[in-house]
């Protein structure tokens, strides 16, 4: 899978159209629509306390959404940095096993989960309320297998990430006021777009903690 805005451009092609909200059924012989029943309300996302990583979504909000998602580009810098004589194959391409991501794929995972979240935060934006099927449970190991996710650049894993960062924190600083309340949904959740923020924000902690782990394991097998 490409990185950067290419990613981000094919993003929609992972999901086809929702059921159209607005159905309407023919009763009798006349030409009247009459309305579906409305169907029972969908949850809506909550904000999400991690007891593995730390992280809360309440102290995200619409005040520090912007800086929060444009500092992920600086961390992940900082944690993917090597100690001088380190072999970057060794430390951020060894896996702790064979189940368990590297440092280089957890980053490779989170430059494209920022582009896929900024997409769904666009259709939140732009579109009234749009109706998605939920994300493949599976794509993401499917993704990191089929696009070898530890092969890659690890630059330009880095830089892509970093842009994809500063795209979604672009939009997310122009959202005000009603607009923190615009929702997309996802199979039978909806998110809104503070939730779509919160969200990043704990997929980007939470991988940081996985790279974190998986770096300790390799220096310390080296």
């Amino acid at each position: 899978m490409p990185g950067g805005s290419e990613l981000t451009d094919g993003i929609s092609e992972w999901y086809r159209s929702g059921i159209d909200p607005h159905s309407f059924t023919t009763r009798g012989r006349g030409t009247t629509l009459q309305a579906m029943e409305e169907p029972p309300a969908r949850p809506t996302a909550q904000a999400e306390k991690c007891s593995e990583c730390g992280f809360d979504g309440l102290t995200i909000t619409a005040t520090n959404a912007e800086r929060t998602l444009r500092g992920l580009g600086p961390r992940y810098k900082e944690a993917l940095a090597l100690q001088e004589g380190e072999d970057p194959d060794i430390v951020l391409r060894r896996r702790p096993d064979a189940r368990t991501w590297s440092a280089l794929e957890c980053a490779a995972h989170m430059r494209d989960v920022i582009a896929f979240w900024g997409w769904g935060l666009h259709q939140a934006l732009t579109k009234e309320h749009p109706e998605l099927p939920d994300p493949d449970p599976d794509l993401p190991d499917r993704t990191a297998s089929e696009s070898s996710y530890n092969s890659q650049d690890l630059l330009k894993v880095v830089e892509d990430l970093s842009a994809n960062a500063d795209r979604i924190a672009r939009k997310a600083a122009n959202i005000a006021g009603d607009a923190w309340d615009r929702a997309v949904t996802f199979g039978n959740l909806d998110m809104t777009t503070l939730a779509i923020v919160r969200k990043v924000a704990h997929e980007g902690h939470h991988h940081l903690l996985d790279i974190g782990r998986s770096i300790n394991a390799a220096r310390t097998t080296n």
